[in-house]
């Protein structure tokens, strides 16, 4: 019996895997809600026993004890600071390819994603055997620290045996990854890169999204039409920095490589992070749950959805225009006006225009702080 293969177009295949990814970081983003409530000083509700009473845990105290939650959170000062200190960065990179040997410093550049590489593998691979398999894979283990409890009090090294697996498969897929850099690996630790990057990181508010998103479209515009610094630095770095697409999976007869294309993980996760501020902004719209969390919940999400579809037809038109142009395109010139419109459109069409502006997930440090800064500057 012969086997048919079906040849899919690499724009085709670019556009189903980047929505994916989106889709799904975006809805693992979800998870910060609860972080965020508890962050507020609120309290999952306690288990109940068989006559409904509220079940009394030995660790009740100890939880009480603990530090709020962490997460971070973009100011607006950050986001207006984040073009300047990216193109420091994209510069810097230029500068070394362009003054030292090329081969040196991406083997610095390969250790250093080699590591990262392993945490993002294990942080991502971790929940997902504890999801999909056996039931021991969910034992918590916690390691001692050298102090006594006394001094350095509980140990903060508390992971589950699904840790160790994904951890040991983290290293072992790294190391064939620095060893063969073979496009499919670099494509699996962008995606991690990309899912735990979107998952993690909150925006704060819809204005500071805003302004990270229209400071980023001026700086991709300048490095990539500009100056020749963006596409060298793309192309002579080797690492999961892109993801890579073949465009034929033949060989090119003269070079005997694939030809490939390749989208800058920035392209992702920048508009990632307003895609998932957008869909707890749908959550809290909805008024879902924050304990417990779950992600697969539904509810109405009007504005991750428009902005989504945004974001697939500035994707659609950037490709279009690299392939009319065979150049170099800055996809966010396309993606920013995308992304921004079609969430205030939404909103406009909604009558939620001001509660958009509203929504925060900031920290009630830095609302207390920017409180205190306005009615500083009217004293004055």
């Amino acid at each position: 019996v012969g086997a048919q293969v079906i040849d899919i177009p690499y724009v085709a295949n670019l556009m189903l895997l980047v929505t994916s990814i989106l889709y799904a970081a975006c809805h693992w983003s979800l998870t910060l809600r609860e972080e965020q409530a508890l962050a507020r000083g609120e309290s999952p509700p306690k288990e109940k026993d068989e006559n409904g009473n509220d079940k009394e845990s030995d660790d009740d105290d100890d939880d009480e004890e603990e530090e709020r939650p962490q997460y971070e959170t973009l100011t607006s000062k950050d986001a207006m600071q984040f073009p300047l200190l990216g193109s420091a960065s994209l510069f810097g990179l230029y500068c070394a390819f362009k003054f030292f040997d090329k081969e040196t410093v991406n083997l610095i550049i390969s250790v250093y994603f080699s590591l990262v590489g392993v945490a993002a593998l294990t942080a991502t691979l971790g929940p997902t055997l504890e999801s999909v398999g056996p039931t021991f894979l969910s034992k918590e283990i916690r390691m001692k620290h050298f102090l006594p409890e006394s001094i350095g009090g509980k140990s903060p090294w508390v992971f589950n045996v699904s840790d160790i697996f994904a951890l040991m498969a983290g290293i072992a897929f790294n190391v064939a990854y620095f060893q063969t850099k073979h496009w499919t690996m670099n494509n699996v630790l962008g995606i991690c890169f990309c899912l735990q990057g979107i998952e993690r990181f909150s925006l704060g508010t819809y204005k500071i999204g805003a302004i990270l998103l229209v400071g980023l479209f001026f700086y991709d515009i300048f490095w990539v039409f500009g100056t020749d610094v963006m596409v060298t630095v793309a192309k002579s770095l080797d690492g999961p920095i892109k993801i890579l697409f073949p465009r034929s999976l033949i060989p090119d007869a003269a070079t005997g490589k694939l030809e490939m294309s390749l989208l800058g993980l920035g392209d992702i996760v920048i508009p990632g992070f307003f895609l998932a501020l957008l869909l707890r902004f749908d959550a809290h719209n909805a008024k879902v749950d924050y304990f417990p969390t779950n992600v697969h919940a539904s509810f109405p999400k009007p504005y991750f959805h428009s902005a989504l579809v945004g974001y697939v037809l500035g994707l659609a038109t950037t490709l279009y225009v690299m392939i009319v142009f065979q150049a170099a395109q800055p996809a966010l010139l396309y993606l920013v006006p995308a992304c921004l419109g079609s969430s205030l459109l939404c909103a406009v069409v909604r009558g939620e225009l001001k509660a958009l502006f509203d929504y925060s997930e900031e920290e009630e440090e830095e609302e207390e702080e920017e409180t205190k800064d306005k009615a500083d500057k009217k004293k004055d």
